[in-house]
C-alpha cells in the first residue's frame, strides 16, 4: 500500500488542502441528497447577527448543525440543550475549519411533530366525511336540568367547573360521569362512559373535558374512537379541553367549544342567568303595569269623590261660608289699609308744619350769633393783651409795627393788659 503513495512522474498532480476540501464539499453536496436528521441539541449558541451555531447528537456519534438568520425567523421551535428534535436541511463543508456540518433549513420538535401530523392528517379525513360540519351541531337548552360530566373526578377542572356553578347562582343538577382523560385507553373509556350517559336518557346536556397540558397529555381527546362518538352524541355536548390554545378534535366534533372547564361553566350559568334575568325583568315589568293600573284606578276613585263632595249641599255651604269668610277679611283689610294711609297722611303734614315753626331757625340764628360774638372776642387786642402779648406805641399813640421803624432815644409806650408803661429806645 504504501508504494501507491509514493510519488512518480506518472503520478497525479499534488493538491493543496483547499483544493481537497473543495473536492470533499462537491462529493457531501452533490452526492448526499437534503435530509432529516434526529437527535439532541448541545452546544447551542446564538450570536448577535442572527446565526444559531449548534450540534446534533445521539449515543453514537454529533453532527455540527448551522442555522442561518433567514432560516432561524421563520423557525417556531425553541431551541435549547437537550431538547429532541428533526433537523432537515443539506450536508456541506465549512472549508476554513475542514468540518462537515448540516445547514439546518427546517426544525420541529421530535415526537410533537409526529403527533401534529397525525392530527392533521385526521383532522382532514375526519372533516372529508362532514363530523365537523356546523350542519350537524345541535343548539344548547337554555335552561338544562341535569348536566353530566365526563371528566377524571380527581382533577382542578371538575373542582373549578362546580365552584363557578355555585358561585354564579345555576340551579340544577350535575353528574360527574367519572373517566380517565389521558394515557393508554382513556380514549375508549370516555366513548364508552358517553355512550352510557346517552344511554340513560336523563341528562340535558354534556360536557367533556379536562384541565391543561401538554398535546401528548390531551391526545387522548384527538383520538378517533372519541371525536366519533362525541360527533355522534345526540344530546348537545360542549368540549372544554385543556387551556385557551388548545384544540383537539374534539372541539371541532362537539356542538359548542368552550376554551376551558371553567369557560364551560360560565357559558351555561350564563345562559341560567340570562334567562332569570329575563324572568326577573317579566315579573318587574308585570308589576309595574299591574302598579299602574292599580294607580289609574286609584285617581279615577279620587276624581269621583271630587266631584262628589263638590255637588253635595254641605260642600256648597262650605264653599258660602269660606266666600263670606273671604269677603269680610277683605273689606276689613280695605278699612285697616284706608285707615293708615289716612295717619300715614296726618304724619306727613305734622313734619311739614314743624319743619315750617320759626323756633327751630331762632334757635340756629342764636348759635350762630354766639359763635361770631365769641371768634370777635378771641379776635380783640385785649384778648391779644391777656394772653401775654404788649402792644408798643410812639409819641402820637400809633402801634408800631417794624422794630426798624424805632429811632434811637425814641420815647415809647407799651401798653401791657393792665397798665401803660413809658420807655426810651436804646
Amino acid at each position: 500500500m504504501q508504494a501507491e503513495f509514493e510519488l512518480r512522474a506518472d503520478a497525479p498532480p499534488v493538491e493543496t488542502v483547499t483544493e481537497l476540501t473543495r473536492r470533499v464539499k462537491r462529493l457531501l453536496e452533490e452526492g448526499i441528497a437534503p435530509g432529516w436528521v434526529r437527535g439532541e441539541v448541545s452546544n447551542l449558541r446564538a450570536q448577535a447577527s442572527g446565526h444559531v451555531y449548534f450540534s446534533l447528537k445521539d449515543a453514537g456519534a454529533q453532527l455540527a448543525c448551522v442555522l442561518f438568520r433567514g432560516d432561524a425567523l421563520r423557525q417556531t421551535v425553541a431551541l435549547r440543550d437537550g431538547l429532541q428534535v428533526l433537523a432537515g436541511g443539506d450536508l456541506s463543508v465549512y472549508e476554513q475549519r475542514g468540518q462537515y456540518q448540516l445547514i439546518v433549513r427546517r426544525l420541529q420538535e421530535d415526537g410533537l411533530g409526529r403527533l401534529q401530523q397525525e392530527f392533521e392528517r385526521l383532522k382532514q379525513r375526519l372533516a372529508a366525511e362532514g363530523l365537523f360540519d356546523p350542519a350537524r351541531k345541535a343548539p344548547l337548552p337554555d335552561l338544562p336540568g341535569t348536566i353530566g360530566f365526563l371528566t377524571s373526578p380527581t382533577g382542578a377542572a371538575v373542582r373549578d367547573f362546580i365552584r363557578i356553578l355555585q358561585r354564579r347562582g345555576w340551579r340544577g343538577r350535575l353528574v360527574v360521569l367519572p373517566a380517565k382523560v389521558q394515557g393508554d385507553g382513556a380514549a375508549a373509556e370516555l366513548a364508552a362512559q358517553l355512550g352510557r350517559a346517552v344511554a340513560l336518557n336523563v341528562f340535558d346536556l354534556l360536557v367533556i373535558g379536562r384541565g391543561g397540558g401538554s398535546l401528548e397529555d390531551l391526545w387522548a381527546f384527538n383520538e378517533e374512537v372519541l371525536v366519533r362518538a362525541v360527533a355522534a352524541c345526540p344530546v348537545p355536548i360542549i368540549s372544554a379541553v385543556g387551556h385557551e390554545i388548545d384544540f383537539t378534535l374534539c372541539d371541532f366534533a362537539a356542538d359548542v367549544r368552550a376554551e376551558t372547564p371553567s369557560a364551560a361553566a360560565e357559558l351555561i350559568s350564563s345562559r341560567f342567568l340570562a334567562c332569570a334575568d329575563r324572568a326577573a325583568q317579566a315579573a318587574a315589568g308585570l308589576e309595574r303595569a299591574a302598579g299602574r293600573t292599580i294607580e289609574r284606578a286609584a285617581e279615577r276613585l279620587d276624581h269621583a269623590r271630587s266631584r262628589l263632595r263638590l255637588l253635595s249641599p254641605r260642600a256648597l255651604l262650605e264653599q258660602s261660608r269660606l266666600r263670606l269668610d273671604d269677603l269680610a277679611n277683605r273689606a276689613a283689610a280695605a278699612a285697616q289699609a284706608a285707615l293708615d294711609a289716612r295717619r300715614q297722611q296726618l304724619t306727613a303734614a305734622a313734619g311739614r308744619f314743624r319743619a315750617a315753626a320759626p323756633e327751630p331757625r331762632l334757635t340756629l340764628a342764636a348759635h350762630r350769633l354766639e359763635a361770631l360774638g365769641k371768634r370777635l372776642a378771641a379776635a380783640s387786642p385785649a384778648s391779644v393783651l391777656n394772653r401775654g402779648f404788649v402792644i408798643v406805641r410812639d409819641e402820637q399813640g400809633v402801634p408800631v409795627l417794624r422794630g426798624r421803624a424805632v429811632r434811637p432815644g425814641q420815647r415809647l409806650t407799651n401798653e401791657f393788659a393792665d397798665v401803660r408803661v413809658n420807655v426810651r429806645a436804646d
